[in-house]
């Protein structure tokens, strides 16, 4: 990256806007990365672009955080490509999204007139919920591991979405934005790891989770050949209402996927699955219910005595000055659950789980 500020300060290698679909360079960086998880990609199906700051700073605050000395566990992204990639589609296109879900999937839905139907994700399906065959739908949201929940689909189940799809003729949208977390082999990181998801699925990927690229907003969108028209007009889309990321950003993306990168990625992705561990080694030494966590940064637990989401969130902060997002803003099925977050400090985080455990222990 500091090569590339030196380059753009020279005329002889100066680089202006473009190409907006990214560099050759980084566009083989992702395909050998995919390479290495059995996923074969052409360079004109990968796509880099930049990600946007839903909330700005990239986190929620609230304001008597401050006067009480909190220990902030609440850490939120979401990635433009989300919203734009429904600039392909007709308004008359259903939607399917699992509730709970993160937001920007119902927002930008909502935002462009489109009717959302729900399936239900549940602690009765471990917050996993399968295709629906008397539901019709024409594009369907999938996050595994998934934000709020941390849950992660198998396989198998993601095997089932994928038939779901093709027998309804219907495009799967495929969030893989935390597929770096997990160390499970037998789980996919990426839904072309399932048979025919070329056929059917766009997957979209950040390197904010990967490799802490919040601010210089990076990330990269897989649009496979086989989806016929939907590739070249998002090419046309890329080049009219986007000029590329830029090249100095770009170079810092290519050394996240260079060997020494891909270290300490690996380091930083295990720092943060400790912090994981110790919220979850917290909750089930305090009897509450809980997903996630093992291959993803979020734990999701049922709030203790059956409180309310907010109910929760209110007697944390006053009780042990701890902050989380509560299940409810991300949809009906998300009341009575409340969401902690491994993305901070181990010092915080063990700080938190001291407090929790002092209000919950049996």
């Amino acid at each position: 990256m500091h090569k590339a500020v030196d380059e753009m300060g020279i005329q002889s290698t100066f680089r202006g806007y473009g190409p907006e679909q990214g560099y050759d360079f980084l566009r083989e960086a992702v395909k050998g990365y995919y390479k290495k998880h059995n996923v074969d990609l052409e360079l004109d199906e990968i796509f880099i672009s930049g990600e946007y700051e839903k909330n700005g700073d990239g986190t929620k605050r609230y304001r008597r955080m401050a006067e009480l000395k909190s220990v902030e566990l609440v850490f939120e992204r979401a990635k433009s490509d989300l919203g734009n990639i429904l600039d392909l589609f007709a308004k008359d296109n259903t939607v399917l999204v699992p509730d709970p879900v993160y937001p920007v999937y119902v927002d930008t839905n909502i935002m462009a007139g489109r009717e959302v139907q729900f399936i239900d994700a549940n602690g009765e399906n471990e917050f996993l919920p399968l295709p629906d065959k008397n539901v019709k739908a024409d594009i369907i949201y999938i996050c595994s591991p998934n934000n709020p929940t941390g849950a992660v689909y198998n396989k198998e189940q993601l095997k089932e979405w994928v038939d779901y799809a093709h027998k309804n003729k219907a495009i799967i949208l495929f969030d893989s934005a935390y597929e770096c977390f997990i160390s499970d082999k037998n789980l996919p990181r990426s839904i072309y790891e399932i048979e025919g998801a070329k056929d059917c699925a766009i997957e979209f990927c950040s390197l904010s989770k990967t490799a802490g690229f919040t601010g210089t907003r990076c990330g990269y969108t897989i649009v496979p050949e086989n989806l016929g028209n939907l590739n070249k007009m998002w090419v046309r889309r890329q080049t009219t209402k986007f000029n590329g990321v830029p090249y100095i950003v770009q170079r810092g993306a290519e050394a996240v996927f260079s060997e020494e990168g891909q270290k300490e990625i690996a380091e930083n992705i295990a720092y943060y699955k400790e912090n994981a561990k110790v919220i979850s080694d917290t909750l089930t030494e305090c009897g509450i219910w809980f997903t996630g966590g093992k291959h993803s940064p979020y734990i999701w637990l049922r709030c203790p005595n059956n409180m309310k989401s907010w109910e929760f969130f209110d007697y944390l902060l006053n009780n042990a000055q701890i902050v989380g997002t509560p299940g409810a803003g991300f949809g009906r099925n998300g009341e009575g659950y409340f969401r902690l977050t491994s993305f901070g400090s181990k010092e915080n985080t063990k700080e938190a789980m001291k407090r929790f455990k002092n209000l919950f222990k049996a």
